[in-house]
């Protein structure tokens, strides 16, 4: 009796990762072997990429905080440890926007910690 293979399945498979090298350059986007190695590595740099957006994100916003205190006259690591020691419970995101967009109210944060 002959092998049999579903070739359905494994044509869908081959379909469905080669629809996900549309947009690549050269023989990456059209010959399998070369297309499933550009995919696969694709796909670890997106899950990296997912971790690392994050840090990347953090670090910005306190760039920014620290920009904004410096201008009112503290520190970014006397900023935090004096909004935590009056219990004003800003997260980095939120003291970023405020410093960048809305100054007189971050200025008032400042002022009332100092």
């Amino acid at each position: 009796m002959p092998r049999s293979v579903n070739v359905v399945a494994a044509r869908h498979r081959r379909k469905k990762m080669m629809k996900m090298a549309k947009g690549y350059f050269g023989r990456r986007k059209n010959v399998w072997t070369v297309a499933k190695n550009a995919i696969e590595k694709g796909l670890v740099y997106a899950y990296r990429d997912r971790k690392v957006k994050k840090r990347d994100f953090r670090s910005l916003w306190i760039q920014r905080i620290n920009a904004g205190a410096r201008e009112h006259g503290i520190s970014y690591s006397q900023l935090m440890g004096a909004l935590k020691k009056a219990d004003i419970n800003l997260n980095r995101k939120v003291l970023a926007d405020l410093a960048m967009n809305h100054s007189e109210a971050f200025k008032s944060i400042v002022e009332k910690v100092k």
